[in-house]
């Protein structure tokens, strides 16, 4: 009906998903589409340069846009911006970010040397 007004999802991201967006950043089968489901995660990405030349990037994944990803470096709140045909592989972690570096067990850090071994209380290695 001309009346209906459409019905827009608002996300929290620079790129807002509705009715009328774009199959890639919908359908899973396509890049943007499938990285968008890994917002927040931490990720390490390597970029073919030229022929040869293989770049990598770590971070979290902040935003996706059908030509680009945004990721946040570890050691600041730097926001890169990359193409996302460059990519060629990324390997993204499952673990929350806070258990990555540690964060979980502030308690017991000093305990049974959880800390000093790379483990937390649940067996996770977080680097």
């Amino acid at each position: 009906m001309e009346n209906e007004k459409k019905v827009e999802t608002k996300e929290n991201r620079n790129v807002n998903i509705n009715q009328d967006s774009p199959e890639i950043l919908t359908n899973n089968i396509y890049t943007p589409a499938f990285l968008r489901e890994n917002i927040g995660k931490l990720m390490r990405v390597e970029f073919l340069i030229g022929t040869n030349n293989l770049v990598d990037r770590t971070g979290i994944l902040v935003d996706v846009g059908a030509s680009y990803i945004l990721l946040r470096a570890l050691e600041s709140d730097v926001i890169t911006y990359a193409d996302i045909y460059s990519i060629k592989f990324i390997t993204i972690s499952n673990l929350p970010y806070n258990m990555l570096l540690g964060l979980n067990n502030t308690n017991n850090i000093n305990s049974n040397n959880n800390y000093m071994n790379n483990t937390n209380m649940n067996g996770y290695r977080y680097f």
